[in-house]
């Protein structure tokens, strides 16, 4: 039986994406705490530490994604990138400014100096986690695109409340993330602070997650299926981390993003980027996808590589995997004290 291998690489796509939003996820969510949660210049480093070995690993998986959709799905890719110019220049942006923070905020031993960073680290944080939310509802929703594939998007577009409600879920659902990261990462002062911080988020963002990705999915089969768990797991993870389970806590919002994610390439699904010009203008799996060899050029490459980055992430994880407190970015140990 001969492989589809355009549904393949679709569906390789939006993994690609779910593994970004629920590694980067906790990631944002930390940068917009940094203000919240680090009181005191200690407790910033303890944060910032937490995610320090990963953070940058994290973002492999952005360009995986972006990769694979301009190999697999060329039209797709530059249709998306030149109707969401702005949007996705404000993301790229974003990350550039967050990703300068991080590494040069420890580099001179001054308080403004690093209240400066730590502005751009929280500013560098919050815009993608915004932003991604509002892009993919406006994508889900179908884009003014004609016959050629032009999108002409406007402000019209962006501002609907689908994809206003899109932004803000994500913005919450990776800011209670990031709290129950640090819950689970540090222990003492800022680990209560991170889960009383968890719980206040949840507020909106159990709520955020449910509207946007029940109204994304409304009257579809398994995608709404997937935005209901997604609610039912946001609201779990509320619940672990209320009586102080925060492994089961992270899992939970894990899921909970991973979920969304699904919503949103059920929804899409056969399209990739569906035209609210003409239904007929859309671009699908069929009429977006590579030629058959390129395709399969694709799997064996993916197939090679993919274990490894597998396998160096995992390895990332498992030796920063202790929990971290004020002493570790205190002692004279240069691993430790960067941040």
């Amino acid at each position: 039986m001969e492989l589809d291998l355009p549904l393949i690489w679709f569906a390789l796509i939006a993994v690609m994406w779910t593994g970004y939003f629920v590694l980067e996820g906790f990631d944002f969510g930390v940068g917009v705490l940094l203000p919240v949660l680090g009181r005191h210049p200690d407790d910033r480093r303890v944060m910032l530490t937490a995610i320090g070995p990963v953070w940058d690993g994290n973002e492999v998986w952005l360009i995986l994604a972006v990769g694979a959709t301009f190999a697999a799905f060329p039209p797709w890719y530059a249709s998306l990138l030149s109707g969401f110019v702005l949007p996705l220049l404000a993301v790229i942006v974003a990350l550039i400014l967050r990703g300068a923070a991080l590494e040069y905020r420890g580099k001179r031993d001054d308080a403004r100096w690093r209240a400066r960073w730590d502005l751009a680290i929280t500013a560098g944080s919050a815009v993608p986690a915004v932003m991604w939310g509002l892009i993919f509802a406006t994508v889900v929703r179908g884009v003014p695109m004609d016959a050629d594939g032009v999108v002409s998007l406007g402000l019209a577009e962006l501002l609907h409340p689908h994809s206003l409600l899109g932004g803000l879920a994500t913005l919450a659902l990776f800011t209670l993330h990031g709290a129950v990261f640090i819950s689970l990462k540090t222990d003492g002062a800022i680990r209560a602070r991170a889960r009383a911080t968890a719980l206040a988020t949840a507020a909106v963002a159990v709520p955020a997650t449910a509207a946007f990705a029940v109204w994304t999915a409304y009257g579809q089969g398994w995608p709404l299926a997937a935005a209901l768990c997604a609610a039912g797991l946001a609201t779990l993870g509320t619940g672990a981390i209320a009586v102080g389970r925060e492994g089961w806590a992270f899992t939970a919002t894990a899921a909970a993003i991973a979920l969304t994610t699904a919503t949103v390439f059920g929804a899409l699904f056969p399209a990739v980027l569906p035209s609210s010009t003409d239904p007929a203008f859309s671009l699908t799996i069929a009429n977006a996808a590579s030629a058959p060899y390129t395709l399969t050029l694709l799997s064996w490459v993916a197939l090679a590589f993919t274990p490894i980055v597998l396998a160096y992430q995992g390895w990332t994880y498992w030796v920063f995997r202790r929990r971290l407190i004020r002493t570790d970015v205190t002692a004279p140990s240069e691993a430790l004290t960067r941040y």
